[in-house]
């Protein structure tokens, strides 16, 4: 009887380590299959897996002057520019305008073109028409906008496969306007002073219709165009552009 009742203890003390084992087993194929599971083929490069994490809302704001060319072809824009060490940028960082060029992606059918590379009419408007005329027999259709809401300058350009169509441009005077007023600039009320108008470069007040003009400017540059602080997040996202260097001055 005495060997009966010494067995039990060892028999109990088995029974428990093999429920013990039993349990771990269970807990460790649970927890496999709870990873995702990663097939490669033969000689494959594996990267680590890095968690999915929500991209930031872009914030996007509007140039003081950037360029609208109507055109799918982002290399084509490049190409046209003659852009000097180009580099991938993504849109995000690249319409923050804090590069010398940025070459949009294409956007509902215009490559938007940013950056202090891009010459401005407000600072000078020869160097501006020559650039414009230029970039515009290359490519088609461009169209340039520049506005400080500051001192209240402005102007905005539209040319076709070399041709001015239509150019106004203030800077405390009408320094170029060229062209019929289009039937949008008149839908927003813009105001267009001709050369010769009086009481233009007033020291103590703005003419009436300058502050107007610069409100506006974006209306009509979505109109024509593309506003870029209004293009839609989901569509630049992920998108990335090209960043570079002007070839030179025009």
């Amino acid at each position: 009887m005495n060997g009966a009742s010494d067995i039990v203890p060892i028999l109990l003390l088995l029974l428990f380590g093999l429920a013990v084992s039993l349990g771990t087993g269970i807990i460790v194929l649970v927890l496999r299959k709870g990873r995702p599971q990663v097939s490669a083929e033969p000689g494959a490069i594996l990267h680590p897996v890095v968690p999915s994490v929500a991209a930031p809302a872009l914030l996007l704001h509007r140039p003081n002057c950037w360029l609208a060319v109507k055109s799918r072809d982002l290399f084509a824009v490049q190409a046209a520019l003659g852009l000097h060490n180009p580099r991938p940028c993504p849109c995000c960082e690249g319409l923050a305008g804090e590069n010398k060029l940025f070459i949009s992606p294409p956007i509902k059918g215009w490559v938007l073109v940013v950056g202090s590379g891009v010459p401005d009419p407000l600072d000078d408007v020869d160097l501006c028409f020559r650039f414009v005329m230029e970039l515009s027999r290359k490519v088609g259709e461009v169209h340039l906008f520049s506005a400080c809401r500051i001192l209240h300058h402005h102007g905005w350009v539209r040319a076709e496969r070399g041709r001015v169509r239509r150019a106004y441009v203030w800077a405390g005077q009408t320094l170029w306007n060229q062209g019929e007023q289009t039937r949008m600039e008149k839908e927003l009320n813009l105001k267009c002073f001709d050369y010769a108008d009086a009481g233009q470069g007033s020291t103590f007040s703005l003419p009436e219709g300058v502050a107007h003009n610069v409100e506006r400017l974006p209306l009509l540059a979505a109109s024509w165009s593309l506003d870029p602080a209004h293009i839609e997040e989901r569509l630049l996202e992920a998108a990335c552009g090209i960043a570079g260097e002007p070839s030179r001055r025009f």
